[in-house]
């Protein structure tokens, strides 16, 4: 059982209450019970696990796993276009550095100088210490070189220059430096913060102010010593977003987004660095300021974000090899809202010994106090321990204990769903406990129950796990168990998948959303896609729900989500392809010559090998997931050759009609955002790069189409536009180019331009951005484009609310 906060008193019971309680807990562990399904692929790694809490899942459905080659980065999709059952992943991985990470703690020439006589040293305690610790040998020699992951960080959504997340890695020799994926295909490094970092400390003279004594000379070891520990990373932890106000030069002020990272030294000093975004580069650093915690042996770094009645506080909590945990004051100048702790805020200081392994902090409601409180859970040891911080009329409320019995083993991994506050922790034995918090009158208890792993994949032993941001996946690091009382020879490393969710939760949850985006619910969205793809039909309850959704509010996400089960539904109908779409056929192509001399071949010849070819491309084109309307064509004509499916080409052409109908509906819906940001930037008669008259035009076309809204602005455009039209212009012939289609633009000529779904401007040009489930296109940004436009552009799918690269 869970333990309670300290100095709790509990009554004496008689046996009837006893057995009252006894029913109680099991009911509550019953409603609490957690059936873990495996979930397809599983996907193997090149090489081994490396590094501390080597799985990370991001808040854009990523996840990074450490390797001792490179970062393997699975993206999770919740693909539209596609029939199959498995999940969808996107690989990449991002690879170590080929050169080794060499601090900077003085001129190479005397580095150099006094590394070689720290290695001839007579002392053994100089020579020994200098040879075996791999800070001060990177290259390594004789022995093995330090290439690989020691950690990897996420930032929060919308940090790159895509709205998406950074990844801050920390390679095995030190080096911190941050990566982004900007094209999907590869990552690019942005910045390298340990160079930056040694840079600055060497012109400080290595002193964090001025005010210290100077520096001893290189030569002596212990200040050999000093100099790398100051600068060598232990962890590193992303801030939430902040605003803070910038300057212009007419002495206005706005807004900007800003992240801080703060990276742990060996030595116990912590690096806040201050990031403006969207984050590019060197260019965006906008403050680097270091702070001296106190703490001896530092292992492990967490933010403490924690908001009461609109005031924002924030500290870092930072947990020792030895056993203490606590709270460092964080001084964040010029970020709105934010206000700073007055002194440290000690958690657990008895040194016993008990490495603080991971922590963890959740933000929760407090049921019984009405109010908001932090909860802080560490991994030590075998034991969980948690500390309930809480602001009250007297002050910072602090409760804390530890959870006991949960592992035979010490845990090497946790993490937390910062949803509802559930704690996952697991040992290298395959066990997985689930920890649920339960506020009491006071403070709060754990409710957990254990998750077999060997039920679920059989033997073996874990790595690591990692929770999805919307708590509906585990993943898990897998490598073989024993077989038979024996290891195994090889060692197979597996990013497996479970279920932490039923499809009525994921479906209940997508309906009660506060986040209304589909993107940030991949994993919630996928747990449905995969309950329709199963048994071909939307579940009623959901379908009832849903339509009750959109008749009372009516905003677009619930058109977006029955878009979204609608295409699902759709792709569960469709016929598989009798063979492999992206295998070469190794029949010989028809080549059909009626003009050569005696190759002469009569009509019956011409249409069987065009009905061949017909045939084949059909089933190319429905296996890359093109467009509706040609997938519906060849599936109808399957079907109707097949005979006897005549009720399914009528249910396949009503989900059709049902999709175009929910696109056609989204459409008008942005282009009503589109010309209402028309009308309130632009002057009277003036032209912009979007078709307005044509947007007018198209939502006026349907006579079916009765919204009074769109009517009173479409008429106020019009009076500003004074009778212009503004039309576009073939590029290549100079043609009008008419608004009669949404998605594309056809001149007299014939040329025909695919049209931006942002602006609805047509893209004629070679380069354009795509949808990530490739729903659109948009076009890039000019630098003529006005700001409202470069708003407009930034937006995401209106299809599926995917980014757009």
């Amino acid at each position: 059982m869970a333990a309670a906060a300290a100095g709790r008193e509990e009554s004496p019971l008689g046996l009837e209450a006893v057995v009252e309680e006894a029913a109680a807990a099991a009911a509550a562990s019953a409603g609490f019970r957690l059936t873990a399904v495996r979930r397809e692929p599983a996907v193997r790694l090149q090489h081994g696990a490396s590094g501390l809490e080597p799985l990370a899942w991001s808040e854009d459905h990523r996840v990074s796993v450490s390797t001792a080659r490179s970062i393997a980065v699975l993206e999770q999709l919740s693909d539209v276009h596609s029939g199959g059952q498995d999940m969808v992943i996107h690989r990449t991985a991002v690879p170590a550095p080929a050169a080794a990470c060499m601090l900077k703690v003085g001129p190479k020439k005397e580095v150099a100088e006094c590394k070689e006589k720290f290695a001839s040293s007579v002392d053994p305690t100089v020579s020994q210490t200098f040879m075996l610790d791999r800070v001060f040998n990177p290259e390594g020699k004789s022995l093995p070189p330090m290439r690989g992951f020691k950690y990897s960080s996420w930032s929060p959504l919308g940090c790159d220059a895509n709205g998406r997340c950074l990844l801050a890695a920390l390679t095995m020799d030190n080096r911190l430096s941050i990566h982004a994926n900007l094209n999907r295909l590869q990552w690019v490094q942005l910045v390298d913060l340990t160079e930056l970092y040694g840079e600055r400390l060497l012109e400080a003279g290595y002193r964090l102010c001025k005010a210290d004594t100077p520096c001893g000379e290189l030569g002596d070891f212990p200040e050999f010593q000093r100099r790398h520990s100051m600068q060598a990373p232990v962890r590193m932890e992303w801030s939430g977003i902040c605003t803070t106000q910038q300057v212009k030069h007419n002495n206005e002020c706005r807004d900007v987004g800003s992240v801080l990272l703060a990276v742990l030294f060996e030595n116990g000093n912590i690096a806040v660095w201050q990031f403006q975004l969207p984050f590019l580069g060197k260019e965006s650093i906008t403050s680097c300021n270091t702070i001296e915690s106190g703490i001896s042996s530092p292992s492990v770094l967490s933010w403490w974000e924690y908001e009461h009645n609109n005031r924002k506080m924030s500290g870092l909590i930072v947990g020792s090899a030895y056993g203490p945990v606590k709270i460092i004051p964080v001084n964040l100048k010029a970020v709105k809202g934010y206000f700073t702790l007055r002194q440290p805020v000690v958690l657990w200081q008895e040194m016993d010994q008990l490495p603080v392994h991971s922590i963890k902090c959740i933000p929760l409601y407090h049921p019984y106090q009405k109010c908001s409180c932090s909860l802080v859970v560490a991994a030590r040891g075998p034991y969980v321990f948690w500390c309930l911080l809480l602001i009250s009329k007297a002050g910072l409320n602090v409760h804390n204990s530890h959870v006991t019995g949960l592992h035979s083993l010490p845990i090497v991994s946790m993490t937390a769903d910062k949803q509802n506050g559930t704690v996952y922790t697991c040992s290298s034995d395959g066990k997985v406990r689930q920890l649920i918090p339960i506020f009491t009158d006071v403070a709060l208890k754990f409710e957990h129950q254990l998750i077999k792993l060997s039920e679920v994949f059989g033997c073996v032993r874990t790595h690591g796990i990692a929770v999805s941001p919307c708590g509906a996946y585990l993943a898990v690091i897998t490598t073989e168990g024993m077989a038979n009382g024996l290891h195994p020879v090889n060692k197979n490393y597996q990013v497996q998948f479970v279920t932490l969710k039923t499809f009525e939760e994921a479906a209940a949850q997508l309906l009660e959303s506060s986040v209304q985006n589909l993107f940030r619910q991949v994993d919630l969205t996928d747990l449905v896609r995969w309950k329709i793809l199963k048994d071909k039909h939307i579940p009623q309850f959901l379908q009832e729900a849903l339509d009750k959704k959109i008749e009372s509010c009516g905003s677009t996400y619930f058109w977006r989500f029955k878009l979204f089960l609608l295409r699902i539904l759709y792709q569960s109908m469709q016929k598989a392809p009798s063979e492999v779409t992206w295998k070469p056929s190794h029949e010989d192509a028809k080549i059909l010559i009626s003009d050569s001399p005696g190759m002469g071949s009569t009509e019956d010849d011409q249409e069987e090998g065009t009905s061949k070819q017909a045939s084949k491309q059909s089933l190319a084109d429905t296996g890359k997931g093109v467009d509706i309307d040609d997938t519906a064509e060849d599936s109808l004509h399957q079907s109707s050759d097949s005979g006897g499916r005549e009720p399914m080409v009528e249910k396949l052409l009503e989900i059709q009609a049902q999709i175009e109908a929910v696109e056609m509906h989204l459409t008008r819906e942005h282009m009503k955002r589109v010309l209402g940001e028309v009308y309130l930037h632009t002057w009277i008669t003036e032209n912009t790069s979007i078709p307005t008259r044509g947007v007018c035009d198209f939502l006026m076309s349907d006579d079916g189409y009765d919204d009074r809204t769109a009517r009173v602005l479409i008429g106020h455009i019009l009076k500003k536009m004074n009778k212009q039209t503004f039309p576009e212009h073939c590029s290549l012939c100079k043609e009008i180019l008419p608004f009669t289609d949404r998605k594309q633009a056809v001149c007299s000529n014939g040329h025909i331009w695919l049209r931006c779904f942002l602006t609805y401007q047509s893209c004629q040009s070679l380069v354009y951005r795509r949808c990530l489930l490739h729903d659109s296109i948009a076009r890039h940004p000019t630098p003529e484009d006005p700001e409202w436009i470069k708003r407009l552009l930034q937006g995401p799918c209106t299809f599926c609310d995917s980014p757009v690269f």
